[in-house]
């Protein structure tokens, strides 16, 4: 999980045909399903949450 919010706000303009910073989270998985990041835009500024 080396993406950040810059690439996962692509992905999800690019895949999900969505606008990141709409204020709906957005979760991504790692590839073994371990870690998760979810990004979301708050009204001031992207977050990015990692666990």
């Amino acid at each position: 999980m080396r993406k950040g919010f810059s690439s996962l706000g692509l992905i999800v303009q690019e895949t999900l045909k969505r606008d990141p910073h709409c204020g709906h989270l957005f979760v991504f998985r790692g590839r073994r399903g371990d870690l998760i990041k979810v990004i979301w835009h708050d009204g001031q500024g992207a977050c990015v949450s990692s666990s």
